[in-house]
């Protein structure tokens, strides 16, 4: 992802107290954000312009949990995000040139509400974009193409809960009559549609989503937790699903299932933590899926986000329905439903 353009002139960061992978690598991660996609004819740069909206707010967002949001330009940011608004559906695309998307949208979304920037957009077109996607039986497309996924209709949730517009827009009623059609009863967990294996990122989605829609007395807590709890393996990761590899993405999609429903203590947070560690490369930053993998942005993001939620000292807190720093959600004045710790 390039931050070319929004990188400030720099005198410089911190340095690291030591080389020891069981330390969090600071000053490295945050030269690493910086130094993100300055390689234009990178393969990985050219790959990569369809995430790109995302993987901006993977930066801004990391950055900002570490108290360094400062380090880009946060004008640059701005109009690039503008440049990004379909003028014809509202929606934002990942970059110039591509068609508008639900998740590049939430994506432009949070972005702005970090920088407090939404008065910068077309708000009313975002809402028509989003509310012309839900479907009969409530379901989200995720753009003119027609797939549905739960992973849209958190996107729809979220976004119109950030810009302050649930109310008369969407049939919210029906949105979560068709979350909970995903819902699996033999395990408590949430698949991309009805009868679809449960997989730990869309819980995440369907669990959020209950969250800003205030329903999470519709979750069978306890099944669901235990499911969740049984995706750490002996390394101390978590998996999304029975019999996967342990990934530092789940640090965040099960870490922050299990803090919305009030469960986090039902994993081991100790070994869970020394996991996310040892997956950040010591030599340039950044975090890895796993254990001596190349980092990159996504999985960057989602560590530190995971050490935030473990309460990891130097970070800002994180909310966990809606990825963003918990300051910017009190500015905001949103409150996602959370159940008390059982």
């Amino acid at each position: 992802m390039d931050f070319t353009s929004f990188v400030k002139p720099s005198n410089g960061g911190g340095s690291t107290e030591n080389g020891e992978a069981n330390k969090l690598q600071f000053w490295k991660h945050v030269e690493y954000i910086e130094n993100h996609g300055k390689q234009e004819d990178d393969y990985e740069y050219c790959m990569t312009e369809f995430l790109r909206m995302s993987g901006i707010y993977w930066g801004v967002t990391a950055l900002d949990i570490m108290g360094q949001l400062d380090r880009l330009d946060r004008k640059s940011i701005i109009e690039f995000v503008k440049r990004c608004q379909c003028p014809a559906s509202g929606g934002f695309a990942p970059c110039e040139g591509h068609d508008p998307h639900m998740l590049y949208t939430l994506s432009a979304v949070q972005i702005l509400c970090t920088y407090d920037a939404l008065d910068d957009i077309d708000c009313d077109a975002v809402v028509r974009f989003i509310v012309g996607l839900q479907q009969p039986d409530g379901s989200f497309f995720g753009d003119k193409w027609g797939e549905v996924d739960t992973r849209f209709s958190f996107c729809a949730v979220a976004t119109l809960t950030l810009l302050k517009r649930m109310d008369q827009s969407i049939d919210v009623e029906k949105a979560v009559k068709f979350v909970m059609s995903c819902c699996n009863q033999t395990d408590g967990g949430f698949g991309s549609k009805p009868g679809a294996e449960s997989h730990a990122g869309l819980i995440y989605c369907c669990v959020g989503f209950l969250s800003l829609t205030q329903r999470l007395h519709l979750l069978d807590v306890d099944k669901l937790g235990w499911w969740l709890c049984e995706r750490q393996l002996p390394s101390g990761g978590l998996n999304g699903r029975p019999e996967k590899l342990p990934d530092v993405c789940y640090s965040w999609w099960v870490l922050s299932s299990l803090t919305i429903m009030g469960r986090l203590h039902w994993i081991s947070s100790e070994k869970l933590q020394q996991f996310i560690l040892s997956c950040q490369d010591t030599e340039t930053g950044g975090f890895s899926d796993r254990t001596g993998n190349m980092p990159d942005i996504f999985h960057t993001l989602f560590g530190i986000g995971g050490l935030s939620l473990l309460g990891h000292s130097g970070l800002k807190a994180i909310n966990p329905t809606l990825c963003m720093p918990q300051y910017i959600i009190d500015r905001l004045n949103i409150k996602p439903q959370r159940l008390t710790l059982a």
